[in-house]
């Protein structure tokens, strides 16, 4: 299933059919996909190029990995992500490694690495679900994540699937259109609130 956005403007279509379903297939992803998602998001930018992401994990056939990453889901997205072949958390580092001092940008740079491995997946003909549902304090005790790094998204990967296999209050949602705020309502210029001529 495809659902791209309606735009006011022209833009790359690889930013159109990017989208989030709940409607997984369970096919296995290629690990040779799964490579180039991850090398996709090893070249995001970041500040000094510090690179304050990590990335856990794990496939279906990694099934005691798998179901751990599963438990520290809401229940609301178990219930769809359970389908996904790949599940993982997005961790950003709280501090720089060139000279240990806090790193203000660091989630906004893990927020890049993940949107760039999103758009790879999009080219790949695969899904990405990000997730704020997630027990941050349980993936932190299950993997041994250490005080220096954050999680700060869950994210589900794989094929599309049918939405019909969804629950049908999650079908109504998918099958819903895909609605953005208007560019004036957010891009100013002058000052707060005014909005950009251009839009």
């Amino acid at each position: 299933m495809e659902n791209p956005a309606t735009t006011d403007h022209e833009i790359h279509p690889l930013i159109a059919q990017r989208w989030s379903p709940r409607a997984f297939d369970n096919k296995p992803v290629e690990t040779e996909k799964l490579a180039q998602l991850f090398e996709a998001s090893r070249w995001a930018s970041s500040c000094f190029n510090d690179q304050p992401w990590t990335f856990i994990v794990a496939t279906k056939d990694d099934t005691v990995n798998y179901q751990k990453l599963l438990d520290c889901l809401v229940p609301a997205n178990v219930v769809w992500a359970q389908v996904a072949p790949v599940l993982g958390l997005i961790i950003a580092q709280k501090n720089f490694k060139h000279n240990g001092k806090p790193n203000a940008w660091g989630e906004y740079d893990a927020g890049q690495a993940a949107a760039t491995l999103v758009l790879q997946a999009t080219a790949l003909d695969l899904v990405a679900h990000q997730m704020g549902g997630f027990d941050a304090a349980k993936a932190i005790a299950t993997f041994n994540i250490p005080e220096t790094a954050k999680p700060i998204a869950a994210i589900a990967i794989g094929y599309a699937g049918e939405t019909s296999n969804l629950p049908p209050e999650l079908q109504e949602r998918e099958n819903a259109p895909r609605a953005r705020h208007p560019l004036s309502s957010f891009v100013f210029s002058g000052e707060w609130g005014n909005s950009a001529s251009f839009v």
